[in-house]
């Protein structure tokens, strides 16, 4: 008889063991679909909740747990895309609205122009042009910059990346040859290809070129790596680490140059993370230098 009741007991002991076994397996596979399905949730423009197949208590209220945090997260969302919407749409009503006037103030100096006038005059209107200019070229970069936040989706062309930075280069030519600066380019003997945005990423150079030659001191480098790495480099005395830090900023500008908005490089930024790109800034050696990299 003693035999018999424990290998009851033994029977019992295994089946209990087996049980939990499979109470363990199936919470762990539930938390294993919460888990995804909360990763998919976040990382995708969903309104659908998550959904178990266990019928466990504990598990079903994490999940409604989950759920209700994930409709206040959708609301959230939605407000911020609403209010995101509505502002790059008010900054570029407001530079196609600032046209007209600026346009009409160009005409009325252009008329005083041909007046007499004596030379503080004279001084005067150069100042109040110089200041429209300023204002021209703020409209223009808010409305790319409007423009360079709406694009939602990009040409996927196979991209020869160092002949746009050729081309970008070229077009820079008077600019460079203005400045009395010789570049130092060197660039790979053989095509690198990606595939990416051309005209995108022919704004980001020229972006980056148009920065470069705004603040270097007496030179600019240009290097490509045969991975497709590529770095500009500057003399930038007046540059520093925290700045250089702060130069993908929206707005942000260095306190010499007063006529800039300081969008150029956030631009590029924003263009080159939506391809999936990376760029960086370092300050070393009283150089800066802006690295940037596609995925292959």
């Amino acid at each position: 008889m003693t035999v018999f009741w424990l290998s009851c007991l033994i029977s019992i002991f295994i089946i209990i063991i087996v049980c939990l076994l499979l109470k363990i397996h199936l919470l762990r596979k539930t938390a294993d679909e919460i888990r995804e399905a909360f990763a998919d949730r976040i990382s995708s423009d969903t309104n659908t909740l998550i959904d178990i197949s266990s019928r466990d208590s504990h598990m079903m209220n994490l999940a409604a747990d989950l759920n209700g945090e994930l409709k206040k997260l959708q609301k959230d969302r939605l407000n911020y895309q609403q209010g995101d919407l509505e502002l790059k749409n008010a900054v570029t009503n407001i530079s196609h609205d600032l046209r007209t006037p600026l346009t009409a103030m160009y005409g009325y100096l252009d008329l005083m122009k041909t007046e007499n006038k004596s030379k503080n005059m004279a001084r005067y209107i150069a100042q109040v042009e110089n200041r429209a200019d300023a204002l021209k070229k703020l409209m223009e970069e808010l409305f790319r910059y409007s423009i360079a936040v709406s694009i939602q989706e990009f040409s996927n062309e196979k991209t020869d990346i160092r002949s746009l930075l050729e081309e970008s280069l070229v077009s820079f030519y008077a600019s460079i040859q203005q400045k009395g600066i010789v570049p130092d380019i060197r660039l790979p003997d053989r095509p690198i290809y990606r595939i990416l945005d051309p005209s995108a990423v022919t704004r980001i150079f020229n972006n980056i070129i148009s920065n470069a030659l705004k603040y270097s001191a007496d030179d600019f480098n240009i290097r490509m790596n045969e991975d497709g790495t590529i770095i500009f480099s500057n003399n930038a005395p007046n540059m520093n680490t925290v700045a250089a830090g702060q130069l993908f900023d929206r707005f942000y500008t260095v306190e010499t140059d007063r006529n800039s908005t300081g969008l150029g490089l956030s631009i590029a930024k924003l263009l080159t993370e939506q391809m999936g790109g990376s760029i960086k800034s370092e300050y070393r050696d009283s150089k800066l230098f802006i690295i940037i990299s596609f995925p292959e």
